[in-house]
């Protein structure tokens, strides 16, 4: 598991043989059950982590009870609610585990110490703020510029063969519709190309 994790940092970074040794001291592996937690909500996190095996939902939930998901997280993806744990106070949202999976995770205090030791890691973190922050702005468009049709397509192409992994309520979360509205453009789409 810490062979992908490694891999994964060396496509963000040049990372010296020396650090990937004290990076992989540092790191555990999780085994995180489907339905279980990587992070809960109002928890205050404490560790990061790396998907090796399986899928994650990042989700807010009203006072209501209603679940509003923020976003997929499948193999060769990392886990975090950075800005909660920098700050050490309660995330927003959870990090669910969809299907049984395997994560590589650090503690966020041993990865404090690993940050201020080399500049690589200052590389690694801008690298993968820049990629969060190009998918979240991406995410925004979609949502206020395409309709729910157009919205489902792209999810789609974007999360190839991630439909048959999770329930239909979870996909018509993620784009902002109910269950019924995607039910309907399932329905037209599948008329229109047979």
């Amino acid at each position: 598991m810490i062979s992908s994790f490694a891999l994964a940092l060396r496509q963000l970074c040049d990372l010296p043989a020396e650090e990937e040794a004290k990076v992989n001291a540092i790191a555990f592996s999780e085994t995180i059950k489907r339905g279980e937690y990587f992070i809960r909500e109002g928890a205050i996190p404490t560790r990061f982590g790396f998907v090796v095996r399986g899928l994650f939902r990042y989700y807010y939930l009203d006072t209501k009870g209603t679940e509003f998901t923020k976003g997929f997280f499948p193999e060769n993806n990392f886990l975090t609610s950075y800005t909660a744990m920098k700050a050490h106070r309660p995330s927003y949202f959870a990090i669910e585990a969809m299907e049984d999976s395997d994560v590589v995770a650090i503690d966020y205090h041993h990865w404090h110490s690993l940050y201020a030791g080399h500049p690589c890691w200052q590389r690694f973190l801008l690298a993968l703020l820049e990629k969060g922050y190009a998918k979240k702005e991406s995410r925004e468009r979609e949502l206020l510029v395409f309709n729910a049709e157009e919205r489902y397509l792209l999810f789609r192409e974007q999360f190839p063969n991630l439909e048959a992994r999770i329930k239909q309520h979870m996909v018509a979360s993620y784009l902002g519709i109910t269950p019924v509205a995607l039910s309907r453009i399932r329905k037209t789409l599948s008329m229109t190309h047979t």
